[in-house]
């Protein structure tokens, strides 16, 4: 999409990130399973250890488009969603974007296990409006929605798997946003609100302007994209319509 009404909404130009290691790396241990473990992208620089998570990426996003991204586990399709909605810095190259880009991504970054429901729902409120206008129907959407009922007032540390799921998922779609970085890996609980927040989260993606879609499902890629970004080893080795994108990926990499 690249029209002359539309917007330039993302740039990037040669952006790479590496992420230094913490830990040495044993001598033992030879560079070749290293370099099978990170995908091929591990260095080492002055005596420091390094994954090149990102490697020098180009690409251009306008207004409206609905991009789907393609790969393996560990290909970097996610660090590029945390990238790009700003949760990381990158390491070299110039990065522009024209409007905030919401991420959907990593539910351990919206809750705190030491809040009750209703103050994790309350904090994110504030986080995301900065102010507590309006504050009451979303509380209300997020419980009915939720299902978790008196447990609301409960420290979230005593819910279960499928019950912080389904607190996280309803508080992170009572939301419209913009532009959406979604990751499907986020979990929605147990099988039968799993068919229930299917509907929501298909309203909730046709209400944003852009989307950044990562995900194995090619049923949900097809539904809301029609480009698609394949990565490969933190690169991006196919930029194009979503079919030939699935197929490209189905040839050479499944």
């Amino acid at each position: 999409m690249n029209s002359k009404n539309s917007k330039l909404l993302l740039s990037l130009e040669s952006v790479s990130l590496e992420i230094p290691l913490l830990t040495g790396v044993p001598r033992t241990i030879k560079s070749s399973l290293i370099n099978s473990i990170t995908g091929g992208n591990f260095r080492i620089n002055n005596g420091k250890n390094y994954i090149r998570a990102i490697n020098n990426l180009n690409l251009r996003v306008y207004e409206g488009e609905r991009i789907g991204l393609i790969g393996h586990n560990g290909s970097g399709k996610t660090t590029f969603l945390r990238i790009i909605s700003g949760i990381y810095n990158i390491s070299s190259g110039k990065l522009m974007t024209k409007k905030k880009i919401y991420p959907m991504i990593d539910k351990s970054l919206l809750i705190s296990m030491e809040l009750s429901a209703i103050k994790a729902i309350k904090a994110h409120y504030l986080l995301t409006k900065n102010t507590l206008d309006g504050f009451d129907d979303f509380r209300q959407n997020v419980i009915n929605f939720s299902g978790l009922g008196e447990f609301i007032y409960l420290p979230t540390k005593t819910f279960s798997e499928g019950m912080i799921s389904r607190l996280q998922f309803s508080i992170l779609t009572a939301f419209s946003h913009e532009c959406l970085a979604l990751d499907e890996g986020f979990a929605t609980g147990d099988i039968n609100f799993q068919l229930k927040a299917y509907d929501r989260l298909s309203e909730f993606v046709s209400k944003s302007g852009t989307l950044f879609l990562a995900s194995h499902s090619n049923e949900l890629l097809t539904k809301f994209c029609k480009r698609a970004l394949v990565f490969k080893k933190g690169t991006i080795v196919f930029d194009g319509n979503i079919k030939k994108a699935i197929d490209f990926y189905k040839k050479n990499y499944e």
